[in-house]
């Protein structure tokens, strides 16, 4: 298998609360959707503002590596960083309307995000009408008018994916972006991740605590709990047959026919 296209081992300490994030080993390959599971607390989204790079700005503080298409993040400064934020490394929230400015255009939003990458000022409205119709948005002057106010929710969280994918970045982080979602619009938009990185060739790390969704969408799981890595399989086997309690207990928890029980078989 060629060399992973993000390989991190690192360790995350904010002041007061030390070991938020211990030693924490994760490889994802290019265009492979891994799944990273947790309760609340367990580290999840710190994991991806490490990646990120964007701890140490809220007064956490970061030690290890974060191997990125060859170059560790880790030692890159701000400047540097700022070229591989929403350029090579995408990322999508779980709120789109506290992520989308309510008072700015959708058009303006798109604009800007483009813009701030390096994007021709005079070529951003091709891209962003492909965009558009790439995540089923349509491609219209009257939507890129619309604020985010006028959307729906499911309607705003494409509006997050497709300014995370404007410069076809090699990684998506994706921060339980379907938590806010009906099961509707979520199948909907785990079948446009699915797509996404297919047509793409891009990696995705699904970040949620789901394992409906994680089980429909990602080809390995890593289970993270208090702050550690403890359990990392392809979807099947941490589905059939977990080996750590932790993973036991989350599979066991589920209903029916997913949950852990004899001669269960899933179809991924």
């Amino acid at each position: 298998m060629n060399d992973p296209l993000l390989s991190l081992n690192v360790s995350v300490d904010y002041p007061g609360k030390t070991g938020v994030l211990r030693n924490v080993t994760l490889d994802v390959h290019a265009g492979e959707i891994v799944g990273l599971v947790g309760q609340s607390g367990s580290g999840k989204s710190t994991l991806a503002m490490t990646i990120l790079r964007l701890v140490e700005l809220n007064g956490g503080r970061a030690r290890g590596s974060i191997r990125f298409h060859g170059r560790d993040l880790m030692t890159l400064d701000q400047r540097e960083l700022r070229g591989i934020r929403g350029k090579e490394i995408g990322l999508v929230l779980q709120s789109p309307m506290s992520a989308l400015n309510p008072a700015l255009k959708i058009g303006t939003q798109l604009k800007e995000a483009w813009r701030c990458q390096g994007g021709d000022s005079g070529t951003w409205k091709q891209r962003v009408m492909e965009l558009l119709e790439s995540v089923s948005l349509p491609p219209e002057e009257a939507f890129l008018r619309k604020y985010s106010r006028q959307l729906s929710v499911g309607l705003a969280q494409r509006v997050l994916i497709a300014m995370a994918i404007l410069h076809r970045p090699l990684l998506l982080l994706a921060d339980e972006p379907t938590s806010a979602l009906d099961v509707i619009t979520q199948a909907e938009i785990l079948d446009l991740f699915a797509r996404l990185s297919r047509e793409l060739k891009m990696a995705v790390l699904f970040i949620s605590h789901d394992l409906l969704s994680v089980a429909r969408l990602c080809q390995r799981v890593a289970i993270l709990h208090a702050g550690e890595i403890v359990e990392v399989a392809a979807t099947n086997q941490i589905f059939e047959a977990p080996r750590h309690p932790y993973t036991q207990r989350l599979v066991g928890a589920l209903p029916p026919p997913l949950g852990t029980s004899p001669g269960l078989v899933l179809s991924f």
